[in-house]
């Protein structure tokens, strides 16, 4: 039932969003004339490595002159990289990775090797599961570039502020996961990115 969701509600969403689609693909062009897409490796269920698509919101290869952690005055953000991450546009491609079956709708966002290589044995139960687009981390902390912005070392920043709380949250995902949690993280998500701001945090502790 869950694939069937993935799969349905992948192509409603590319199809509608097309016309963005292709918006976001002619800016990041005319921009530096790179390449449309962003394919970051990452690790999914099982420990196997697949490549996530994003639009790419930065300079071209971004990842061999700086870290995997992000802010939002990092340097290598493009111009149209910086829109394309506040509206959170640059990660409608991933549905391509939920129809290819890389990805899930929902569930634990997909990190970089780097990250996962810290992960305890109890940790390593996130990988049992797909990565997903969203999940109860997505909603407690929807834009991690504000968080680390400013900061002199976004990467101890990252590893301070935001994994610990992070990891805490994919992992309630896994013990709780079903359809109707599913659901209500789908529809907190689109609460989040209409605007009206992210759930309260308490929501999402257990209890």
């Amino acid at each position: 039932m869950k694939r069937f969701f993935d799969i349905a509600c992948s192509a409603v969403v590319l199809i509608l969003f097309s016309p963005l689609f292709l918006l976001a693909a002619l800016l990041i062009k005319i921009e530096d004339g790179g390449p449309v897409f962003y394919r970051g490796a990452r690790v999914g269920k099982n420990g196997e490595k697949f490549r996530m698509f994003k639009f790419r919101s930065m300079v071209m290869n971004a990842d061999r002159i700086g870290g995997p952690s992000t802010a939002d005055d990092d340097p290598r953000i493009t111009k149209t990289g910086k829109f394309l991450r506040k509206t959170k546009l640059d990660e409608i491609p991933q549905f391509i990775n939920v129809l290819t079956g890389d990805m899930s709708i929902v569930g634990p966002r997909p990190e970089v090797e780097h990250y996962v290589n810290m992960f305890t044995r109890e940790e390593r139960a996130i990988l049992s599961v797909r990565p997903g687009i969203t999940d109860y981390a997505s909603i407690w902390n929807p834009d991690e570039g504000s968080v680390l912005a400013g900061s002199d070392d976004p990467e101890k920043a990252y590893m301070e502020k935001i994994r610990p709380e992070k990891i805490r949250l994919q992992l309630k995902y896994v013990r709780e996961r079903s359809l109707g949690v599913d659901l209500k993280i789908i529809l907190l998500t689109i609460r989040a990115v209409a605007g009206k701001g992210a759930p309260e945090r308490e929501r999402e502790n257990d209890s």
